[in-house]
Parts: structure tokens; C-alpha cells; sequence
């Protein structure tokens, strides 16, 4: 037989071996799936129609889901984007879900995603492994870190505010994106807020970003080849960065720096990341403190557009006073309190100028006293849904993707009554665990947590202190991304009060 016989009969083998390997696979998970209600749809397409057709629509996947929901009930079987799915909601779920035990359940992160987020990647990794990692690079959302980028935060919003009462039209989306990115660069590495090297490493980062959603296939001019290529660029700016923080070129009082200090020394009794996890987390981080902040601050605006009442009427918050430690059975006093969400950040910026303080800056403790504003965010977080669902694989021995259906988690109305309206009074009393998931819940919660809700009420205090806006466009449309995010980027027009 000749050379280019050989090649064609290996190729004919690996053929049908791939073939066999896959229809292997889709036979063992029918069997597996073969008692929970629901249906797989067609061959290789399942229902992926339906779900991207859904996916994109003002109700985005919880169309989809509510359909078959109403069919099947709260668990249900599917196959969408070539993989067979389990749906479940609830909290019952939502506890087995989320709740760590990494011997029965995982994360489940995408291929596209563990490509370009790498194999060393806090997302990527899990068990022992996973709580290592969060330790080692938890310090750059600890509260000591939070508290020293207060005034670059409070800076960097009054200039994008600056910007946007001079423009005819603001799309709310793009502009958050842009400033989220400025402040957790800046935390990170201490990349300059503008110029160049930010600019580059912005367009990079858009490019990464589509990648999640992308099919993994690194044929040039995909997304994913884009976002790969991409990703290579940033690792390539890193190990400029690095190299110079290790000679004594640079040094900042950053993540980065801090990190490269307590990794660079002798002592083998350290735990210590090498450049390859180190790069993969950084990426992870930007990656983490950026989407969904972007998301939340974007839908945080327009949802106080579409619910002037949020801002002007006044509402009736019961503050409750510790009962006595002498009488720990009396009934605890009570004293009503009437403010609003925009009363709130005035009593704060008039308490600051009768303090005869000589800024406009927002300070740590005016933050914690946003009691009303921390509200509006969560209640932001649940009408929005904007990570609709938390995907988990099951044990190892087990081939389907669990999903946990937040979104109707968020719209079940015997948890919050009529689901549809925009109420944060809904979060004047302390909910049931596993019920509201706005930063998820367990040993994966949202690690940037406090440093979203840090950049929403700064942001937020100086845009409703000097500002007022109107929708420039009424479109509900969702963009197809695993991220939540309006289609329209929502567009205003903005000007001083």
C-alpha cells in the first residue's frame, strides 16, 4: 500500500472512531436522561432553535424555559449547543447546586471558556485546588485593598459624568464597560487610565469577552480565534509588566506587584503561583470584575428610568433597634424613617458640605450608610438575572450538564410577589437562603462582590447628585451573550439638574 493510501485509510479510522466515540456518548446519556421528563429534540440540534430564538427576546431564556416548565415541571431534560441538559430550579436545587460538595457536583465551564481562561485558572479548577487559589489571590477584593481605590473610583466617575452631559447621546452600556474596566486595570496592574497601552488592552479585552459565547473553533476569523489570538496579546502585555516588576524597572502598589512579592522569595514552605497562574488569574479577575459589573450598573440605571417612583416617591423604612442584652425578650422598639433613593445620596452630599469638607468625594463610611441604595442593587440583581443560569457537571462518572434556572428562581412569585415589578422594598427583611442569587451563594460566590456594589453606589451618588436623563429608545431586546445585557446598549440623554 502507498503513502497516500495509508493516509486516507487513517483518516477513514479516526473518522469512525470519532463517530462511534460520539454516538457512544448520546446513547449513554439518553439512558442516563431516560427518566426525567422532557424531550431532546432533533438529532445533533436538540431544541438549539428554540433556545437561541428565546435567548435573544425580552424575556430572554426564561421564555424557554417557562414553556417547559408548564410541561414537564421544575426539572426537566433538553439538549441546546450540542450537550444534553438538565434544568432545575428552586431552592432545594439551588442548595445541592451550590452548596461545595465537589464529589457530587463542579463547575461547568464552557470549552471556549477554559480555553481562554487556561488550565490554572480559578474558574477552571476545583476542590482543595480551587479553595488554594482563592486564598492566594483573594487580596485584591479584600476590604483593606477596596479602601485604597475609593478616590481613584470616585475620580474616574466624575470624569465619564463630565463627559456625557456634553454628548447628545450616551449608550449606557459601552460607558459603564469602559469605566469598570479603568477601575479593575487599575487595581490590578496599575494600567493608566488612559492612552494607548489602555486602549489596547480594552480592545483585546472585547474580543475575549465575545469568546464565551462563541463556537470553539480556531479556524482565523471566528470569534474564538479572534478572542485566542487576543487573550495571547495579554499575556504577552503581562509579561512585559512582570519583567519589569522584577528587575526594579516598575514598582506599583498593586495586585500584581504584591503578588510577584510574596511568590519571588526562598521560603519553600510558601504556597506559590507560577507566571502561568498567575496570568490566568489575572485574566480571570478582569474577566469577573468587569462583565457583570458592566451588566449590573447598565441595568441599575435604567431600571430607576423606568421607575421614577424608586427615586421620587417616599418610602416608609422601619428600622429596627437592637433589643436590650438585659431584657432579651422585650419587643424591640421601632422608628420610622421616610426617605428615598435619591433623598438618601442628598442627605449625604448635604452631610458632607455642612462638615465644611473641601470634596465632593464619596467616602468609605458614606458608602456603608447606603442602606436603601444596597436594595436597589440587589433588587436590580434579581429582575435582571444577569447570569440567567449556573451550570454545573455532575460526578464523574455521570455525562450531563446540570443547569440551575435563576431566572425563575428570581421571577417565583410565593418568594417575591408580583415577580414583574420593580420593588426593593422586597429586601427590607432578610430572605431564605438559596432564594436570591444575585452573587450566587456557597464557596463560588462572586469574589468581586463588594467591589461591584462599591463601584454602583460611588458612580450612582455622583450621576443622581448632578444629573438627570431620559430613555433615547424603548427596544427590551436581550444581545444573545451568557452575560445579560440590553441589545440596545440602552441610549440617554443626560443633563445637569
Amino acid at each position: 500500500m502507498d503513502l497516500d493510501g495509508i493516509h486516507i485509510l487513517t483518516l477513514f479510522s479516526v473518522l469512525v472512531f470519532s463517530v462511534a466515540a460520539i454516538w457512544f456518548r448520546s446513547w449513554k446519556s439518553q439512558l442516563e436522561l431516560r427518566n426525567i421528563p422532557g424531550k431532546l429534540g432533533w438529532p445533533l440540534i436538540g431544541e438549539t432553535i428554540a433556545f437561541v430564538s428565546d435567548f435573544s427576546s425580552p424575556s430572554g431564556i426564561y421564555s424557554f424555559i417557562k414553556k417547559r416548565q408548564r410541561s414537564y415541571g421544575r426539572v426537566f431534560k433538553t439538549s441546546v449547543l450540542g450537550r444534553f441538559t438538565i434544568f432545575m430550579t428552586g431552592r432545594e436545587a439551588s442548595r445541592f447546586l451550590l452548596s461545595g460538595k465537589d464529589g457530587v457536583v463542579s463547575l461547568n465551564l464552557s470549552y471556549a471558556g477554559k480555553q481562554v481562561l487556561g488550565p490554572s485558572s480559578l474558574l477552571t479548577t476545583a476542590g482543595e485546588e480551587h479553595r488554594q487559589l482563592r486564598r492566594l489571590i483573594g487580596e485584591p477584593l479584600s476590604v483593606e485593598s477596596l479602601k485604597k481605590n475609593v478616590e481613584f473610583i470616585n475620580h474616574w466617575a466624575i470624569n465619564a459624568l463630565e463627559e456625557w452631559q456634553s454628548r447628545r447621546r450616551v449608550l449606557v452600556l459601552e460607558e459603564a464597560s469602559a469605566f469598570t474596566l479603568k477601575v479593575i486595570t487599575n487595581m490590578i496592574m496599575s494600567l493608566a487610565p488612559t492612552g494607548e497601552e489602555q486602549e489596547k488592552f480594552r480592545a483585546n479585552f472585547k474580543l475575549i469577552s465575545a469568546t464565551f459565547a462563541s463556537l470553539p473553533f480556531k479556524i482565523p476569523g471566528t470569534a474564538f480565534h479572534r478572542g485566542i489570538q487576543a487573550r495571547n496579546r495579554m499575556y504577552e502585555m503581562l509579561d512585559r509588566m512582570i519583567a519589569k516588576r522584577r528587575s526594579g524597572e516598575e514598582v506599583q502598589d498593586d495586585f500584581l506587584q504584591s503578588l510577584l512579592r510574596k511568590h519571588s522569595g526562598d521560603d519553600e514552605d510558601l504556597e506559590k503561583l507560577s507566571d502561568a497562574q498567575l496570568k490566568d488569574n489575572i485574566l480571570t479577575l478582569l474577566v469577573a470584575g468587569h462583565d457583570t459589573t458592566t451588566a449590573a450598573l447598565t441595568w441599575f440605571i435604567k431600571f430607576l428610568g423606568d421607575n421614577p417612583d424608586v427615586l421620587q416617591n417616599l418610602r416608609v423604612i422601619e428600622l429596627t433597634s437592637s433589643p436590650s442584652s438585659i431584657l432579651p425578650k422585650q419587643i424591640a422598639k421601632k422608628k420610622t424613617v421616610r426617605y428615598n433613593f435619591q433623598e438618601e445620596h442628598l442627605q449625604i452630599q448635604n452631610a458632607r458640605r455642612s462638615s465644611s469638607s473641601s470634596s465632593d468625594h464619596v467616602t468609605w463610611s458614606e458608602v456603608n450608610s447606603m442602606a436603601y441604595t444596597n436594595k436597589v442593587i440587589s433588587e436590580t440583581l434579581r429582575k435582571a438575572t444577569i447570569l440567567p443560569w449556573f451550570s454545573r457537571k455532575a460526578a464523574e462518572d455521570f455525562t450531563i450538564d446540570v443547569n440551575l434556572d435563576v431566572v425563575s428562581m428570581h421571577h417565583d412569585p410565593s418568594v417575591f410577589p408580583d415577580p414583574e415589578k420593580f420593588d426593593p422594598s422586597r429586601f427590607d427583611m432578610p430572605l431564605k437562603p438559596y432564594s436570591f442569587l444575585g452573587f450566587g451563594h456557597g464557596p463560588r460566590m462572586c469574589p468581586g462582590m463588594h467591589l461591584a456594589k462599591l463601584e454602583i453606589c460611588i458612580f450612582m451618588h455622583h450621576f443622581l447628585c448632578r444629573y438627570k436623563w431620559k430613555s433615547l429608545d424603548e427596544d427590551e431586546s436581550l444581545n444573545p451573550t451568557l452575560v445579560r445585557m440590553p441589545k440596545n446598549k440602552y441610549p440617554i440623554a443626560v443633563e445637569q439638574l
